[in-house]
């Protein structure tokens, strides 16, 4: 039976890559570290643990021939530039290095769109842009690039190894953490909604992708992973349609977000609490870029999902969660 190791299988990728792997007939284990384990099935082996322990990476990768590195720490607050240091890039580089100590593992990384360089006034974003170090990025931005730069080093030492970068991942999850929090937001008949345009990309996409990419033997190549672009307030509308609820209707100005994040700056100084909305989400909430998915298309001949139906997805798995919870 062949074996995988999945970090991160608590979180969105994870959840809905161990489904994956489990259907294709994987013995597989997957490493957690807080967050409680919502998929259980037969061949997934649960195990408690740390990115940032080496000593159990390399006990865990004896055992398998695929390690999909899907853990990380996303934040946009100030306040966690170290340990998105820790997490992203060091966590990285202890996968690479336990990877390297046994031949014949390959590695599929998930990084993010965030380490992909965009410039003002480029309207399509492909694999090819070049890391521009002296451009406005986020703490996050910069560790998702550094983490990268590890699995590179661990491809020019011989690693078989895959990138992916996903943009704004959507899919049936704990509300509560990362990118669900936007169907959350829906839920709650917010009424602010911000000006500017998003990326969106199916989690079921994603991790079809993912496996396909590993089985094809794509080494030494990243991939965007994305499928649509649209603005923060046709994503709210359709999706509190979805919802049946009343979508947010006052737009917050360009002038007001720049106000919000100082204000929030501040709060997060004196409370130590982490600010709402921050200098980087501000300002990548006003970009418009457009991150083509054609690589990955000619390599797999894939097509991503159309975006209402994995909106219509979500929102009726997520109300069905709901009900189960008031029942």
């Amino acid at each position: 039976m062949k074996k995988a190791l999945v970090t991160g299988g608590s979180g969105l990728i994870g959840q809905f890559l161990l489904q994956q792997l489990q259907a294709e007939g994987y013995e597989v284990s997957a490493l957690y570290r807080n967050t409680i384990p919502q998929v259980e099935a037969p061949g997934i082996t649960w195990v408690e643990g740390d990115i940032l322990d080496p000593v159990l990476l390399r006990s865990l990768m004896a055992k398998v021939q695929a390690v999909y590195h899907c853990a990380g720490f996303v934040s946009y607050a100030p306040q966690d530039k170290d340990l998105l240091q820790q997490i992203n890039v060091e966590g990285t580089a202890n996968v690479v290095d336990a990877c390297l100590q046994f031949p014949g593992v390959a590695l599929c990384h998930v990084s993010s769109i965030a380490a992909v360089n965009r410039k003002k006034g480029d309207t399509i974003i492909t694999e090819e842009a070049k890391w521009d170090p002296g451009e406005e990025r986020s703490a996050y931005a910069f560790s998702k690039y550094a983490a990268e730069v590890e699995v590179w080093r661990g491809i020019s030492e011989g690693l078989q190894a895959v990138i992916v970068n996903p943009s704004i991942v959507l899919g049936p999850a704990d509300w509560n953490r990362s990118s669900t929090q936007l169907f959350k937001y829906a839920w709650q008949e917010h009424a602010f909604y911000t000006l500017g345009y998003a990326n969106f990309v199916d989690v079921r996409d994603v991790v079809k992708a993912m496996t396909l990419l590993m089985e094809g033997g794509h080494w030494g190549n990243r991939f965007i992973l994305n499928a649509h672009q649209i603005t923060y307030q046709e994503f709210f509308e359709r999706a509190a349609q979805c919802f049946g609820k009343k979508p947010p209707t006052i737009k917050v100005a360009g002038w007001l977000t720049e106000v919000l994040w100082r204000l929030e700056a501040l709060r997060g100084s004196v409370t130590g609490a982490k600010p709402l909305i921050t200098k980087d989400t501000a300002r990548v909430a006003k970009e418009r870029h457009f991150f083509s998915n054609e690589k990955v298309k000619k390599a797999l001949g894939m097509e991503f999902r159309p975006l209402e139906e994995t909106l219509d997805w979500c929102c009726l798995r997520l109300k069905q969660e709901i009900q189960k919870a008031d029942a």
